[in-house]
């Protein structure tokens, strides 16, 4: 899943047992204008909001709503995702959307003078759209700054897999965030596919990153998130 608030058009994912293809997604997105807020995910908010903007990695980015966030701070971001119909409609709407150039950390002025001709990139042109499948492509290794995925679930074997491959693709200094349902939201996705961060964070190498691992109160609704945060060494 992506940018969260639930929809209320187009088939539940609640009956699945197994990770849904394309076919799926490009379905679901297909039966209604718009199946998501639009909104960046609080969890990313919460933990790259102090992050200086780099390279992101956005997995399962849906309708665009995280990726125009992060891009319009200055991150550069890929946005990958399996359904075609949701990427040509994410880049459509990002592209709709004001520009708005991110604020700078502090008040000092850049050491270069940038010329009077010179433009600053739109977030539209921070962002690569790219139609991926995470179970079966794999990022460049410590590629990316960030590297978040918003309520991507699969069976636990591939979920295991697809942590896997996302932290070896975290830069040193750089983040992972994965982010997912508690095991209380039924209505969301089906039973085989919750996870706890608690049990992904022990797949990964201490003496590479630093785990924070936890079941994290939702800002906007009832329940809670399970949030894997670690942080790749320099």
């Amino acid at each position: 899943m992506h940018e969260h608030q639930h929809p209320h058009n187009g088939p539940s994912a609640a009956h699945l047992d197994a990770a849904p293809d394309q076919a799926y997604w490009d379905d679901r997105y297909s039966s209604a204008d718009r199946l998501w807020s639009g909104r960046a995910n609080p969890q990313l908010i919460a933990e790259a909001e102090h992050l200086t903007p780099g390279r992101a990695l956005d997995v399962g980015s849906g309708e665009g709503g995280d990726a125009l966030w992060l891009a319009s701070r200055g991150w550069q971001v890929t946005a990958i995702d399996l359904s075609e119909v949701a990427l040509a409609r994410a880049e459509a709407w990002v592209r709709a959307q004001p520009a708005h150039d991110p604020q700078p950390a502090d008040d000092t002025q850049p050491d270069h003078d940038q010329g009077a001709g010179s433009a600053t990139p739109s977030p539209a042109d921070r962002i690569s759209w790219q139609h991926r499948d995470i179970l079966s492509w794999a990022p460049d290794a410590a590629a990316f700054d960030l590297v978040s995925s918003q309520y991507s679930h699969f069976p636990s074997a591939d979920m295991a897999a697809v942590v896997t491959k996302l932290a070896a693709a975290v830069a040193p200094g750089g983040t992972l965030l994965v982010v997912g349902h508690e095991k209380t939201e039924h209505h969301a996705i089906g039973p085989v596919f919750f996870f706890e961060a608690r049990e992904l964070g022990g797949l990964l190498d201490r003496a590479a990153f630093d785990v924070s691992a936890e079941l994290r109160k939702h800002p906007h609704r009832d329940g809670a998130d399970e949030v894997l945060v670690a942080r790749r060494r320099p």
